[in-house]
């Protein structure tokens, strides 16, 4: 793997003027809404912009339908591709539909398979090929040489990062007075076009860029003053798991962005649960980095106007029952226990009655008899329940004891 590079000069102010033109009647105005539980716990006077609610579940489709939209009809004519497992094939999708252009997606063969629904049925023709993300793009690579097709890049366009800086025009819009906002960053387009938008508009904002703990690669690079490649990258974010900036959007980053932070894993889902539980909005790990960045205090931002760019709602059904049950579990009205019980009838009644006394609902019931460390005779249960407040598993554990049990709490 390389970096991406392009030749062609960074975009301009005026670009993502024309960029918004374009975009007018294609993509929604994403409202801009002040959260009062957040801006309570952060301090701040925090302002959400919600570009999970675009067309197509995320940003992506500003970009992509720029640049397809400044196609020449030759190029149009021969189609567009791009290699990608999320966000970026559908906007590509839906920006060539759009168009009336042809568009073909790479996908390796793990893609979540509503991802690889979504983008067929927003007009892409789906080739799923290889066990990687690279090998998807070689397969890309190769396609584009044999067919003249125009590749899509995902960050690494000036086309792409000018479609993407609309963001940046529509906030400015919406609150004059904004301190701050926080973007988060994989390859860094769209905090390239917030960016060069947001410092022609009023160079005193501040932009702050946030990236996942196990995918710093815009920061490294900024520290090392050039891009770099990570040699891997991991985390729940798997929107901005990017192993490398492309020389535009690292560009742009090293003179306009004010400050990078990180969030880690544990952060990014604690923020997705809250923002669901007290915002009502569904998001995916990406789209809430931002957030976390000023819920976890990452830079100052007491009593400051501050607006973090939830950039996506596409969220896997797997990741979203995980952070739910956490985020229960975490709050207190979810717990978990094992207990090792005679493998004998009524013993597993005995437990559900304590159960069912603090009217506590069973979420889920499991049995393990055939691991080792299960003496013969005995099985372990593990059980599941919610709660109906934080103050009742002290007395459900102290009616175990009563009773001998042998018992775990699990985290």
């Amino acid at each position: 793997m390389s970096v991406a590079f392009n030749n062609n000069p960074l975009p301009q102010f005026s670009d993502i003027i024309d960029a918004q033109s374009s975009l007018s009647n294609i993509v929604k105005k994403t409202p801009l809404e002040r959260s009062k539980s957040f801006s309570a716990m952060s301090g701040a006077d925090v302002y959400l912009k919600l570009e999970n609610l675009q067309t197509t579940g995320s940003f992506k489709v500003r970009g992509a339908y720029y640049k397809i939209s400044n196609l020449s009809d030759e190029e149009a004519s021969r189609g567009v591709l791009c290699a990608s497992a999320g966000n970026h094939a559908q906007g590509v999708a839906y920006a060539a539909s759009k168009l009336g252009v042809k568009s073909t997606v790479f996908m390796p063969v793990f893609a979540p398979p509503l991802k690889v629904i979504a983008t067929r049925a927003y007009g892409a023709e789906v080739v799923l090929t290889g066990d990687t993300f690279d090998d998807a793009f070689q397969a890309a690579a190769e396609f584009g040489e044999k067919t003249g097709a125009t590749f899509v890049h995902p960050f690494n366009d000036p086309h792409i990062i000018a479609g993407q800086g609309t963001v940046g025009l529509e906030i400015f819009e919406q609150l004059r007075e904004v301190d701050e906002v926080f973007v988060p960053i994989g390859g860094g387009g769209l905090i390239a076009g917030i960016a060069i938008a947001l410092k022609q508009l009023n160079p005193r904002i501040r932009i702050i860029g946030v990236e996942a703990d196990g995918a710093q690669s815009m920061k490294v690079s900024v520290e090392k003053g050039e891009p770099v490649i990570l040699n891997s990258v991991l985390t729940i974010a798997d929107g901005i798991a990017v192993k490398s900036p492309g020389n535009l959007t690292f560009e742009v980053t090293r003179k306009l962005v004010d400050e990078l932070v990180v969030v880690n894993d544990a952060e990014i889902a604690r923020t997705a649960y809250l923002l669901l539980q007290r915002a009502k909005i569904l998001t995916e790990p990406a789209g809430v980095a931002a957030m976390a960045a000023i819920l976890f205090n990452k830079t100052d931002v007491k009593g400051k106007k501050v607006v973090p760019v939830i950039s996506g709602g596409n969220i896997n059904m797997s990741i979203l029952e995980q952070i739910l049950d956490k985020g229960v579990m975490d709050e207190g009205l979810r717990s978990r226990i094992s207990v090792l019980i005679p493998d004998q009838a009524g013993m597993l009644k005995s437990i559900i009655s304590i159960l069912e006394k603090m009217k506590a609902n069973i979420h889920d019931i499991y049995h393990e008899r055939t691991t080792t460390s299960v003496p013969v005779g005995y099985v372990l249960v593990i059980i599941t329940f919610n709660l109906q407040d934080t103050t009742q598993l002290p007395t459900i554990l102290t009616e175990m004891d009563k009773r001998g049990l042998q018992y775990q709490v699990l985290k």
